[in-house]
């Protein structure tokens, strides 16, 4: 039986995971990240516009997207952000280089309090050759017995009616 889509709902909606919608940026992070975002000028030709959403709420969803793997979409299902605001201002910071800078810090840091080895650093992770790697002998037939560039019919109906072709001509 199909329900009109104005009949009210008969079960509570399940609440949101607080796990994973209370995600917040914390505040040394953020007094990391906050001097490195650029400044926002409003374009609005009068000056005016719809009010901006907090720099701290899209980053509060940027990085709960990255943390999680979510689709941005899903945004719109927690409490964060709206999906199309923060995809657009990680597209402005990602082109701003907010989170190279924010690496390069992280680096910087790390270096300060751990030290890093740059000697055994490497640009690439492969150290080795790749194991199913060199060079190709050719394309590998789909099925047994069949020769490169040979197309094996569906039916099988063609190569038979010409096999049976051959065998008359053979005992003729």
């Amino acid at each position: 039986m199909n329900e009109s889509p104005t009949t009210p709902r008969t079960r509570a909606r399940t609440p949101n995971n607080r796990t994973t919608t209370s995600f917040r940026v914390s505040d040394a992070l953020w007094a990391v990240l906050e001097p490195l975002i650029p400044e926002h000028v409003n374009t609005h030709r009068f000056g005016g516009g719809r009010p901006r959403v907090p720099d701290r709420a899209c980053a509060d969803a940027i990085f709960y997207v990255l943390r999680t793997g979510c689709q941005w979409e899903a945004l719109n299902q927690t409490d964060l952000c709206a999906k199309s605001t923060a995809h657009d201002r990680f597209q402005q910071w990602v082109e701003a280089g907010v989170f190279l800078k924010l690496w390069q810090l992280g680096v910087a840091q790390f270096d300060e309090l751990q030290g890093i080895d740059w000697n055994w650093l490497s640009m690439d992770g492969a150290m080795t050759k790749a194991p199913l790697g060199g060079e190709k002998d050719g394309t590998e037939p789909h099925r047994p017995r069949q020769a490169g560039g040979q197309a094996q019919p569906a039916d099988g109906g063609a190569r038979r009616a010409h096999r049976i072709e051959r065998r008359r001509r053979q005992s003729a």
